[in-house]
């Protein structure tokens, strides 16, 4: 058992165990407050894994937090001030790596309707506010929620980063690295350690020494840190202190440190979409937007045919503002407000996640798609069912 949550609230004194025995015994949840050592409160035992969950009154507040945690002022503000803390544990061996991290944040999730707090991801140096964790349970799963990417300059030259995770080892895996990164390439390859890092975490990921091959035909093999590391030219042990644990590190199919052809179709993810192309994508929804709209307003119940709209979002990665076009499946039409589900999610931030239900207006719509049984509908098929419903 290994502690890898705390929830951190302002009272001194642990809930009523049979607040939460209320709150969390069902069916499928076992609870258990045996006696056991000081600061023991109470086992869940869910989908074959015991989750353990003790309380330590402080005999002070924190009064600060460190640099490298991420999350709200607010959240940092409770944690500074907290003077009771909860350390949940759970074996990550057991029975699949999401499983544990799945159930320690239901339970969680369950605490914080009785204790006000903020929730510490204590291997990803993430907070999280309750607003967060509801997320987090109720919506697609984001592996952006659960780790965090530092990119730290290694050596000189043109691809100076060394780009390595922190919260992996929750899922019982070894946090991922890679080195010889460029400034320009850092959205890139924070793409595909996220893609990575999701397949790992559902133990679907690559097995070390064995040749992957991805989806767009660039291979790529994972090695145990303490043997790809002794392949590094004139980076300083002094880089790594801090990062002596285990890592796994991509390598080429030849075990070099590169990853420029690697991450060539994780640019296309970032670059700006040509003009001319946003204005023919533009100029069709303004002309297709009456008959998609009726068309909508007829789909069947049990129809098979989806109808998506993209519109322009604003996130917030950094200081600055950026412009992302998402695509939203239309839920409701009411007039010129639509109400949909986030198809893709924003690739900057978790501000709009996958799955999550927005509201958009008419006249912010800049392209238009429709699905049939999965399948996305070339312009040309949309285009003819679409004209079926233009007025004779």
């Amino acid at each position: 058992m290994r502690e890898f949550y705390l929830l951190a609230t302002e009272q001194a004194y642990p809930v009523s165990v049979d607040v939460m025995r209320e709150a969390l015994e069902s069916e499928d949840v076992e609870f258990l407050s045996e006696p056991a050592p000081e600061g023991f409160l109470f086992s869940v035992r869910s989908s074959g894994l015991r989750i353990d969950v003790t309380f330590e009154t402080l005999s002070k507040p924190l009064g600060w937090t460190p640099d490298l945690i991420t999350g709200s002022a607010e959240g940092h503000g409770i944690l500074r001030e907290a003077r009771g803390i909860y350390r949940i544990s759970f074996d990550p061996s057991t029975p699949q790596p999401s499983v544990g991290v799945f159930e320690a944040l239901w339970c969680i999730r369950s605490m914080m309707e009785h204790v006000p707090g903020v929730v510490l991801d204590v291997t990803a140096f993430k907070l999280h506010g309750v607003q967060d964790v509801a997320e987090i349970t109720e919506l697609d799963f984001d592996i952006r929620d659960h780790i965090n990417l530092h990119a730290v300059q290694a050596i000189q030259g043109e691809t100076p980063l060394w780009i390595h995770s922190h919260g992996m080892e929750k899922f019982g895996i070894r946090d991922v690295e890679a080195f010889h990164l460029a400034e320009k390439d850092l959205l890139a390859g924070e793409s595909f350690f996220h893609q990575l890092c999701t397949d790992l975490a559902f133990g679907q990921g690559p097995v070390s020494r064995l040749v992957v091959e991805t989806a767009v035909g660039t291979p790529f093999m994972l090695l145990p840190s303490e043997e790809a590391r002794n392949g590094l030219m004139g980076v300083p042990l002094s880089v790594f202190d801090g990062h002596e644990g285990p890592f796994s590190t991509v390598v080429s199919t030849e075990g070099r440190h590169t990853l420029n052809e690697l991450l060539k179709p994780y640019r296309e993810k970032f670059e700006k979409e040509p003009e001319e192309k946003a204005q023919f994508f533009q100029d069709q929804a303004n002309t297709l937007l009456p008959s998609f709209k009726t068309r909508f307003g007829r789909k069947g119940w049990m129809e098979p045919l989806g109808f998506l709209v993209r519109s322009t979002f604003e996130c917030h990665p950094g200081e600055e503002t950026v412009r992302e076009n998402l695509w939203v499946e239309i839920l409701h039409w009411d007039g010129e407000q639509i109400v949909g589900r986030l198809v893709d999610g924003s690739a900057y931030t978790t501000e709009w996640r996958k799955g999550a239900q927005v509201d958009i207006v008419e006249k912010e719509i800049n392209a238009l798609a429709m699905a049939q049984e999965g399948h996305t509908l070339e312009q040309g098929e949309m285009e003819a069912m679409l004209e079926q419903e233009k007025p004779v």
